[in-house]
């Protein structure tokens, strides 16, 4: 008997950036790699052994640990006024698992979620499950995928429940400025729509810190988590932070997908907003603007191609559209043992780059870029 997925279910596949990892060789250098490969702070790590050796480790309330969730909301609120309070957060495990649940809570059938072109893979993924329609405004390769205004106010319509943003970019690593928040802002002021802020990568930049769309805009939902700023990703400790109205009905679908997040987890991320915390994630971003600039010279002698670095995050993304589609070329880069991701995995705007992570040592950014101009040529 051959089995029928639920009709939610049916057109979501297994993502181009899964079906690379999957096929690689042995030994490969991933140059596709979404996370930072520095180890978790030694003071988170060691919090963790501290309440493991309590013996005493069970569930949490659904929303999470009061002590983290007061942090968090200290940290959001930026010394800025009291925009955020515990109960404005639902710790989730992992900035998925809020992404998720958050936009399940807001959008169904009929509904239009409005996404960035190009943007993370997961976004139009969980709009389809919830059922909800997704459409796009554009952030063109052509202006180096920079936040285009006429794009968003033009894809905004009657049906538009919900708005992504997504700052500093996966994949582009661009940051949307202050002036282009406060465009937006001034774009849904009066309406019914939502905000999800993606900000994962918002402590991971180069210039400036981000702003955020919360400073701007009441109803925006912040999503977030320790696993780019504190290299936690196998943690799975996230969160999404917004009004408490919304928080309410987010933390219902997270006690009956999860329970509680890890409280280990929730536990030993509490020592992450310390000071020792925060030097912690100094010292990686000045390490990766390191890395960086590695990965932008080693471009520049091995390919001579055009290329686009962002404001944060880890990500550059690398021009290579006379040679072909995105896909086939990563497909064949496998062959010369290096992992990229196609630029089309994120949308048609990144078709003809490859995503190029440079969060890993940087003789293997050397490397892995001698491995690509040796594929291409």
């Amino acid at each position: 008997m051959t089995f029928v997925p639920a009709e939610r279910i049916r057109n979501v596949k297994k993502s181009a950036t899964r079906l690379l990892f999957d096929r690689a060789y042995p030994g490969s250098i991933n140059l596709g790699l979404g996370e930072p490969d520095f180890p978790t702070p030694e003071i988170v790590r060691q919090a963790a052994i501290s309440f493991i050796e309590e013996g005493r480790i069970g569930y949490t309330t659904n929303a999470g640990l009061l002590d983290l969730r007061q942090k968090i909301a200290d940290y959001h609120n930026d010394g800025a006024g009291p925009r955020f309070t515990p109960d404005s957060v639902c710790i989730t495990n992992g900035a998925e698992e809020a992404l998720f649940v958050v936009i399940m809570a807001l959008a169904g059938p009929g509904d239009a979620v409005l996404l960035p072109n190009p943007a993370y893979i997961a976004y139009p993924a969980i709009a389809e499950i919830a059922g909800a329609n997704s459409s796009f405004y554009q952030m063109p390769a052509e202006q180096g995928f920079a936040f285009n205004r006429e794009s968003f106010r033009q894809a905004l319509t009657g049906k538009t429940k919900l708005v992504v943003l997504v700052s500093p970019s996966n994949p582009t690593s661009r940051v949307i400025g202050r002036d282009d928040l406060q465009f937006i802002a001034g774009c849904l002021e009066g309406s019914d729509i939502y905000v999800v802020a993606d900000e994962i990568y918002r402590e991971l930049y180069f210039y400036e810190r981000p702003s955020s769309i919360s400073e701007y805009y009441s109803r925006a939902i912040v999503i977030s988590g320790l696993s780019k700023m504190m290299s936690m990703t196998g943690w799975r400790l996230g969160w999404a932070a917004g009004p408490p109205e919304v928080i309410r009905h987010v933390t219902l679908l997270h006690q009956y997908a999860s329970t509680c997040a890890s409280a280990i987890s929730q536990r030993a991320g509490i020592a992450a907003f310390t000071e020792e915390g925060r030097k912690a994630t100094a010292e990686m971003r000045e390490e990766l603007r390191r890395r960086r600039d590695v990965m932008a010279r080693a471009i520049d002698r091995e390919l001579k191609l055009p290329y686009v670095t962002g404001e944060g995050a880890f990500y550059i993304m690398l021009d290579i559209s006379r040679f072909g589609s995105s896909e086939d070329l990563a497909m064949r880069l496998l062959a010369e043992r290096v992992i990229t991701v196609p630029g089309s995995a994120f949308g048609s705007e990144a078709e003809g780059y490859l995503r190029l992570s440079f969060s890993i040592d940087t003789a293997l950014i050397e490397e892995g870029i001698r491995r690509i101009a040796k594929g291409l040529s």
